[in-house]
């Protein structure tokens, strides 16, 4: 597969994702980002601004993994997603990230906004779906990280603590949303959907126990 068929391939993954999503109320009005790794130099990664329930081929950018300033981006003038730096800082940390998918979702919104230290998911039998959990007594402890519209700054900062903390599925942004990524877009996809009910069966149970 040539470089222009793994992009449409991507593209069309990325987009099955985001109608997915939008359905589900997880990526209201644009919110939202995706990107697929292509190869060992490049990742595909939604445009800014675009309708993630609406994606079509015209929506997708290619952008190199090593560098910051983004000069190599087709087509010339297309806008990459404003947090771009954050799917980039991923993919560097090694190659088995092959997606990465960032959702804004009520029940992370608000979740991360009620607990700025961190949202503990124990208990729960989906948490099987997310790498390395193997029982549903699991303790998943996910951070949330203060939103910051410096993104390099907020980038280096997760990665800095994924790095200290190996093995984390997934993360989220203060009154933003979830990012999480997988070896596929389809392995990625499994995730959002694991964290996106697991996030909505919390945030239930604290309403139901007021």
């Amino acid at each position: 597969m040539d470089g222009m068929e793994q992009m449409g391939a991507r593209g069309e993954e990325l987009s099955r994702a985001g109608r997915l999503f939008f359905d589900r109320g997880w990526v209201p009005a644009t919110a939202g980002n995706f990107s697929a790794r292509l190869d060992a130099r490049h990742m595909v990664i939604t445009a800014s601004g675009r309708h993630k329930g609406e994606l079509g081929a015209g929506d997708f950018l290619v952008v190199g993994l090593e560098d910051e300033t983004l000069k190599d981006v087709r087509p010339p003038g297309g806008k990459p997603s404003a947090e771009t730096a954050l799917h980039l800082r991923r993919y560097r940390s090694g190659p088995d990230v092959g997606a990465v998918l960032h959702t804004h979702s009520l029940a992370a919104t608000v979740l991360s906004r009620l607990n700025p230290g961190g949202v503990v998911l124990e208990g729960y039998e989906v948490l099987k779906a997310l790498p390395g959990v193997d029982s549903h007594t699991a303790r998943l402890e996910v951070p949330v990280f203060g939103n910051d519209q410096d993104i390099p700054r907020l980038a280096a900062r997760v990665e800095a603590h994924l790095s200290a903390h190996p093995g984390l599925p997934g993360y989220l942004i203060e009154g933003h949303g979830l990012y999480t990524w997988g070896r596929s877009v389809a392995e990625a996809r499994r995730h959002v959907e694991a964290f996106e009910f697991l996030l909505a069966c919390e945030l239930e149970v604290r309403r139901l126990s007021r």
